[in-house]
């Protein structure tokens, strides 16, 4: 269903399954980029 993490983690917090602070993580943990996170959220990632 999902060809990458990105595309799975923006499924997920469209349909609220995940929040914001859960992405930040994925973001430290590198499953996604900071650019991505801002891409899923219109939030500005601060490390």
């Amino acid at each position: 269903m999902f060809n990458s993490d990105f595309e799975r983690l923006q499924y997920y917090y469209e349909k609220k399954w995940a929040k914001e602070p859960q992405l930040r993580q994925y973001v430290s943990f590198g499953v996604i980029t900071p650019e991505e996170f801002e891409q899923i959220t219109a939030q500005q990632y601060e490390a």
